[in-house]
């Protein structure tokens, strides 16, 4: 098929996937629609609750393995909807509609162009396209659920907004729960061990503490204080002061490594509640890379999370769309950004399979 075809025939299905409802663990309609993509094209594939997967047709288990990723979930619309964000219509360019941006456009994009390499012979590498659940909610039966079902990955691209541009490094996630403590009581006696007044100088220490490795393509790890509460009663001083912190960790740690230096340091009781969302890197000189750079597409670190966390392989994230326009009231794609994106996922990928890597 021509790619002026499979692009369009990749737009109509943005559009039935935005037409069907999708929140994180309801995603089987999307899942059968994905499914009825690969029939179309006689092309086998297999499902294990929500997710969909295929491989080129080819597939040589002696070969690396290229996979493909993007989600097919949505979170809630929020209440700034001024449209039906189950409506998918074009209106100045712009195709609108929830998931139509996070990351409806990615998946379809990489879904097109997947089916344009699938009966290519003579590549260097298998290509393995999955089309993932639960990716909003990071849920047991995302992409993480589903690695031990799927042969061994030597490399991925993971779809998602990027402005085409190539984010070689994502922050992880750690998220610390912390206590201060103090001695509670009647709020007319004296104290002077109040746990509310502790919490002055443990924010003060928090705000101003920084980790020493510096990443090139991510920066420094990013500590943010999100949350407190202490107290229930105006005449009682409570006995602790609860905070959350949302750690953004850079390639140059661990989730591990940072919550073993908090709660060595911090000066309160610290604990994590998950260190599974490491953070990604693929090193610039990874034919990948080098084969974008030659397109003219830059390298940068992006802030966000995706379903990289769950890779333990080198792994690039790139994809048509906007990050600022996910979780947006009235979300939406450029039908250009698909084409683009489509003609971009090609010609990377030419690059990439056809030379000795």
């Amino acid at each position: 098929m021509e790619q002026a075809a499979l692009t369009q025939k990749a737009i109509d299905l943005l559009k039935e996937l935005i037409s069907i409802q999708s929140f994180s663990s309801e995603e089987d309609k999307t899942a059968d629609a994905i499914e009825n993509w690969f029939k179309s094209f006689d092309i086998p594939f297999e499902r294990h609750l929500n997710n969909v997967w295929a491989v080129n047709k080819h597939f040589d288990e002696s070969k690396p393995t290229l996979l493909l990723n993007s989600h097919h979930d949505t979170v809630k619309p929020n209440s700034a909807y001024t449209r039906d964000p189950f409506n998918p219509h074009i209106e100045d360019g712009k195709l609108y509609g929830l998931g139509s941006n996070d990351a409806g456009g990615a998946l379809v994009s990489l879904i097109a162009t997947f089916t344009h390499y699938f009966a290519e012979e003579d590549l260097n590498h298998n290509i393995l396209m999955v089309a993932s659940m639960e990716e909003e909610s990071s849920g047991p039966n995302s992409l993480r659920g589903l690695l031990p079902k799927l042969s061994k990955i030597d490399v991925a691209i993971v779809g998602e907004p990027t402005l085409l541009d190539l984010a070689i490094a994502e922050k992880g996630l750690v998220v610390f729960d912390a206590i201060i403590k103090g001695t509670p009581s009647h709020a007319a006696h004296p104290n002077d061990n109040n746990s509310i007044y502790n919490t002055i100088d443990v924010l003060q220490w928090f705000k101003n503490y920084k980790f020493d490795r510096v990443s090139e393509a991510l920066g420094p790890v990013k500590l943010t204080v999100t949350q407190i509460s202490g107290g229930s009663q105006h005449n009682v001083v409570p006995a602790q002061v609860d905070l959350v912190i949302d750690v953004r960790v850079n390639d140059k740690y661990t989730n591990a490594e940072i919550a073993e230096i908090l709660k060595k340091d911090a000066p309160c009781e610290v604990k994590e509640r998950s260190l599974r969302l490491n953070s990604s890197a693929i090193d610039k000189n990874h034919p990948l890379i080098q084969s974008g750079i030659a397109l003219g597409r830059k390298t940068y670190g992006s802030p966000t999370l995706s379903d990289q966390a769950a890779l333990t392989c080198q792994s690039l994230k790139l994809g048509p769309g906007d990050s600022t326009r996910s979780h947006s009231a009235d979300e939406y794609i450029y039908v250009k950004e698909i084409e683009e994106g489509i003609d971009l996922y090609i010609k990377l990928l030419k690059g990439f399979l056809s030379n000795n890597n």
